[in-house]
């Protein structure tokens, strides 16, 4: 990087805590502020992760037309926020009149209609300002290509584009716009090419970033209690609670485990989202309360990761998992789902363990992790004297500027 400070902004919708949330916030401590000067754009200044952006992150302030964008719309109404309101509900219509037309449940198409409506209605950001590389850091990324003055701009892709329905032709028009795609693993790019084959001279890959120093710290931060009786195992997962993360299945899959031959088992879920009520239906369904125990949304998971025996990544599809990476930071034995990206995220058998992902194949493979000590401490050995942080990656978006 030659010519000066440059100076950069990001934009995020919030802060709340999830996967991608961590990923920015380990990007953002990964920075050398020597080099770079970083405006923060949040569409709401909310959540928990908003304590860990550094001091020397300028953060922007908040617009409120942005702010109404994920708030509930009888909120937005209330406020007076009326176009606004309107243009949400239109958006609605249209994402509902799109699902059942296309008969899908999942799809990224109605990010992409919320943006349409209500780009209009939203002011630009930092307008006197001309940045030498502007980020969008999560979809829709509408509001960086229409509503930011910069030089170079880039948007970030943390989904695996094989596990939702993508309607093409509305997102093409958005990503070509942008001078460069972040892409954060080989399989999240082969999948996003599926989708958007053209597209291919603009993908580049950085790994998401994340602070082993500071994971390890705040696992030490208090010690977690997860009870499993004096023989037990216990099993965690980490994640939203949403189709993607396939949290409704844990239940069955817990109850397979112990008709398998491992009666004193705890299977601990931390997150939060609109799943909740649908997996405690599916425990009480399974006869699991004892078992499958939902701990809510926490700021701080690392010492529950720490007093785990094996992490489980259960999803239906993934990005890259940021917890699955945590795990590995703290050298727990983990499983994982076979989805579509999985490989990428574990070498299998050497660095964690990918099981089928249906619930008996899923059963089946945690019974053999769980029951071969030596697997658990072959992985565990080659976690310790191998690096899950990725830092250097920093050194790709400089390489953006």
């Amino acid at each position: 990087m030659s010519g000066g400070k440059k100076r950069i902004l990001i934009s995020m919708h919030y802060l709340e805590i999830g996967g991608a949330e961590m990923a920015l916030t380990g990007l953002l401590n990964a920075i050398d502020y020597s080099k770079c000067d970083v405006d923060l754009f949040l569409h709401s200044h909310r959540g928990e992760m908003m304590a860990f952006v550094p001091d020397e992150v300028n953060l922007l302030p908040e617009i409120p037309a942005y702010a109404q964008i994920e708030r509930p719309i009888l909120g937005v109404l209330r406020d007076g926020y009326f176009k606004m309101a309107a243009a949400r509900c239109k958006a609605k219509f249209q994402t509902r009149r799109y699902l059942r037309r296309k008969g899908v449940k999942d799809s990224v198409a109605g990010l992409q209609f919320t943006a349409a409506a209500i780009i209009k209605l939203l002011p630009a950001i930092n307008p006197d300002v001309e940045y030498d590389l502007a980020i969008s850091f999560l979809q829709p990324h509408n509001i960086v290509r229409d509503k930011v003055r910069a030089k170079k701009k880039a948007c970030w892709i943390h989904t695996d584009y094989s596990g939702v329905d993508v309607n093409a032709d509305q997102e093409m028009p958005v990503w070509r716009a942008f001078d460069y795609i972040v892409s954060i693993s080989d399989d999240v790019t082969r999948t996003f090419l599926r989708a958007f084959p053209t597209l291919s001279d603009k993908i580049i890959q950085i790994e998401n970033i994340l602070s082993p120093a500071f994971v390890r710290k705040r696992a030490e931060e208090f010690r977690a209690e997860l009870p499993s009786g004096q023989n037990g195992v216990t099993l965690l997962s980490i994640g939203r609670f949403s189709n993607a993360k396939n949290y409704d299945n844990v239940p069955d899959i817990c109850r397979r485990i112990v008709d398998a031959g491992i009666p004193d088992i705890k299977w601990f879920i931390i997150g939060y989202g609109p799943d909740e009520r649908l997996i405690r239906d599916r425990i009480a369904a399974a006869g699991m309360e004892e078992r499958v125990i939902l701990l809510g949304k926490m700021i701080n998971p690392y010492p529950y990761i720490k007093a785990c025996d094996i992490y489980v990544q259960p999803s239906r599809y993934e990005g890259k998992s940021v917890t699955v990476r945590e795990a590995q930071i703290l050298c727990k034995p983990v499983a994982v789902t076979d989805y579509n990206t999985s490989s990428s995220q574990i070498k299998d058998g050497i660095d964690g363990v990918i099981v089928p992902m249906d619930n008996q194949g899923c059963a089946e493979g945690i019974v053999r992790l769980i029951n071969d000590k030596a697997k658990q401490e072959s992985l565990v050995q080659y976690l310790q004297t191998h690096d899950y942080g990725y830092e250097s990656e920093i050194d790709k978006l400089y390489g953006l500027i």
